[in-house]
């Protein structure tokens, strides 16, 4: 009754019942490959003996599916699915870093997993990329460790990572690994490649707030950024005028990555972040790749009716 519930409402995990299908197909076989591989190692016990396996893949996937969407403890789902909280929390892990893996679906045969495909994939299309780095909050660090306020955000003033997210002109999205909130926008951009692969790469154009200034000379203008105001102090009526339609205009261009951050941070596992900060790479991959694959899925009905 739990799995027939939480399949059959949307709500609940966020995805559709065909999404859940293709994910059980893709993703059951390589837990299992890798449960099967760490059984054949060798042994100290008899065949047979030790824990068993209390949940099917498909009861594994769904705590892990409802965890990410609402964030629910493991104590909730435990009670669920009738089992121990401990094995709710191995089956997250273990499904989690298999979502992670498989990347952003952008159609129904292209993927992407990292930064570079990104770029080369709007190369390859021709359209314009837009980027923006969003902040979600994590626990803070235990008193004592040495990197303790490289978490700290100094534009909100919390514990939090920054990812920098990567859409297309129609919201298709990437999204990257994460750094410490106190790294700011352009160091992570820098951190993670973009001048490289704009200097070396296709033609294309990246649309940038003002958090991204300096990139476009560094990449031979293709990260556009807004110019700096001229007139700081008492600017002209023309100016001001002139100033507030460019705002606008780029603000039209970039709303696409902005109503990709609104839907990642829909999930509650992005909203706020109360795990391990260890496992926040893989929580960011796997929400922003099952975030990407019911949009393409969506879109493919959409033209079939």
């Amino acid at each position: 009754m739990t799995r027939t519930a939480i399949i059959s409402d949307r709500r609940i995990t966020g995805l559709s019942a065909a999404v859940i299908a293709e994910l059980v197909a893709e993703v059951g076989p390589l837990w299992h490959e890798r449960h099967a591989r760490l059984a054949s190692r060798p042994r100290k016990r008899a065949v047979g003996a030790g824990a068993k396996h209390r949940l099917v893949f498909v009861d594994r996937m769904l705590p892990t599916l409802v965890h990410l969407r609402h964030g629910i403890t493991h104590d909730v789902l435990a009670c669920w699915f009738g089992v121990d909280r401990s094995t709710v929390t191995r089956a997250v892990g273990e499904v989690r870093a298999l979502l992670a893996e498989r990347g952003c679906t952008i159609s129904s045969d292209v993927r992407l997993r990292t930064l570079a495909e990104a770029i080369g994939h709007l190369g390859e299309t021709g359209r314009t990329g837009i980027i923006d780095g969003t902040e979600i909050r994590v626990r803070r660090s235990a008193v004592g460790r040495k990197d303790r306020d490289k978490f700290i955000s100094g534009k909100n003033k919390q514990n939090a990572v920054k990812a920098m997210v990567l859409t297309n002109g129609r919201g298709r999205l990437f999204c990257s690994p994460t750094r410490p909130g106190s790294c700011t926008d352009i160091t992570h951009a820098r951190e993670l490649g973009l001048v490289k692969l704009l200097a070396d790469g296709p033609a294309v154009e990246i649309l940038a707030d003002a958090g991204y200034q300096g990139l476009g000379a560094q990449t031979g203008g293709r990260v556009v950024t807004p110019p700096r105001r001229k007139f700081k102090k008492n600017p002209p009526d023309w100016y001001e005028e002139m100033h507030e339609r460019q705002r606008k205009a780029r603000s039209s261009r970039r709303i696409r990555v902005e109503h990709g951050i609104a839907h990642l941070k829909n999930w509650r596992a992005l909203a706020r972040y109360l795990g391990r900060r260890e496992r926040m790479d893989d929580t960011v991959q796997a929400v922003a790749g099952l975030l990407s694959q019911q949009q393409t899925a969506d879109r493919v009905l959409a033209r079939q009716t």
